[in-house]
């Protein structure tokens, strides 16, 4: 196939079709699905590309992403690669859901994140790193695993803000089953590329069930037991609970509850748990910048501990972890199948194509950042962010579906660095950062250990 088979009478230019061997394809999605990118979205605006049969586009030009994801929005779906991965543990929330279903419980939800919202929050954002503080601190000349320890920070939030203490929930289980239901997903796209049925078994497929198991069981416990128990507290919980269609009127099932918790509790704690640990890696491997958060957390606090009113003064604080996010964005890719045909610049894009932007590769990519692969949080300084395409940084994804939590997730990340950074130094343990590997989110290939030392 060539580009004269993508509707040769309206292409205005012909663009090279970059073809992947079915084996090689698949063997680095199961591996790394990273590296299943094709190179040149690395220096070229898109590439097309065909494996197994199926077509797809990947996209690193911001201008054609936002005339994707945003004026094309309605021909786009999430695609049935992603439903397969993430739809036994998500089933048809937030994250997974298309169309009207999709749009009214964002719209059920949108209203927990409002600014004034999120400023109430700030309070529990701050306690909860200051217990993950006297933990580190009592661990002082050893060594952490500070993924884990940031995954425990931002579960402890996720918990308060959104279920109200979660009823006992185990943390430690609620981690590591996260960790067994992301772990075999290269194996599930790589299946779903070939079209096999969803029953062939692949490593770790029994381990990652038993995990969706005890997760959704966990959180039907806190819903039921809401509905047995009502209260007023303004959480994630009675908001979804008192949910409604505007159109149909319908409410949620307690499954649909649930389905929504998955979706908050993955990819509302585990994206900044692991950007806040790719962050401190970066500030220890970079002492200069450090010593700029330092001097900052210095001056907008006084020296005195770290308070709600502290958290949107640390602008140079979100910077860093903005080009942590940009260097190791925890969402490396966005996904999604065309409904219809459509044009895209000078294509047509045809029904069925699998349109891929590679957030990983529109982050490195020559000829939208100087020095790529350099970590320069002035990049993201106040001015230089003015002069930037709005889609040429995408750590919470872009259009209609951009991530609801995005601002939390700033949020918590800054009142987490400042409350740690003001006390202890973290030192990183191997002499190079460990190479980043997609499990559905961005990961460490080996967990990033840190010695603690006191300030």
């Amino acid at each position: 196939m060539d580009m004269a088979d993508v509707d040769d009478r309206k292409v205005k230019k012909s663009f090279p079709l970059t073809r992947q061997s079915t084996l090689g394809a698949l063997a680095a999605i199961v591996r790394n699905p990273l590296d299943a990118i094709p190179p040149s979205i690395f220096t070229e605006p898109l590439v097309f590309s065909k494996t197994a049969g199926e077509m797809k586009v990947y996209l690193a030009d911001p201008v054609l992403i936002h005339e994707a994801l945003v004026k094309n929005a309605d021909s786009l779906e999430k695609g049935e690669q992603v439903r397969r991965a993430l739809g036994p543990a998500l089933g048809q929330g937030l994250l997974t859901a298309d169309g009207a279903h999709w749009k009214w419980q964002r719209q059920s939800v949108a209203g927990a994140f409002r600014h004034d919202k999120l400023r109430e929050l700030q309070p529990v954002m701050i306690a909860a790193a200051e217990r993950t503080l006297q933990r580190l601190s009592a661990s002082t000349g050893g060594i952490i695993d500070v993924g884990h320890e940031m995954m425990r920070t931002t579960f402890d939030i996720i918990v308060e803000t959104m279920m109200s203490g979660g009823h006992g929930i185990d943390v430690n289980r609620v981690e590591s089953g996260i960790s067994d239901f992301l772990k075999p997903t290269g194996w599930s796209f790589a299946l779903g590329l070939l079209n096999a049925p969803e029953w062939i078994p692949y490593p770790g497929k029994r381990k990652a069930q038993a995990a969706v198991e005890f997760l959704r069981t966990s959180l039907m416990s806190v819903v039921e037991k809401r509905r047995q128990h009502p209260n007023d507290r303004p959480d994630l919980v009675n908001l979804l609970l008192g949910a409604s269609d505007p159109e149909t009127s319908r409410t949620m099932s307690d499954a649909e509850i649930v389905d929504n918790l998955m979706t908050f509790i993955t990819a509302g704690h585990e994206t900044t748990a692991l950007g806040l640990a790719w962050t401190l890696d970066l500030l220890a491997r970079n002492p200069v910048v450090e010593n700029k958060v330092l001097a900052e957390i210095e001056r907008v606090t006084d020296g005195q501990p770290v308070t709600a009113d502290h958290i949107s003064k640390l602008v140079y604080t979100q910077q860093v972890f903005s080009e942590a996010m940009r260097l190791y964005p925890p969402a490396p890719i966005i996904t999604r199948a065309a409904l219809n045909d459509f044009q895209l610049g000078d294509y047509i894009i045809p029904k069925g194509t699998v349109l891929i932007v590679p957030i990983y590769a529109v982050h490195h990519h020559a000829s939208l950042w100087s020095e790529p692969h350099a970590f320069d949080p002035d990049r993201f300084s106040p001015d230089a962010a003015k002069t930037r395409h709005r889609y040429a940084y995408m750590p919470f994804g872009a259009g209609p579906r951009v991530c609801i939590g995005n601002a939390f997730a700033v949020m918590e990340a800054t009142a987490i660095l400042a409350v740690l950074l003001q006390k202890i130094r973290l030192v990183a343990s191997a002499p190079r950062p460990p190479a980043p590997i997609m499990k559905i989110t961005l990961r460490p290939k080996h967990a990033l250990k840190m010695k603690v030392i006191a300030r």
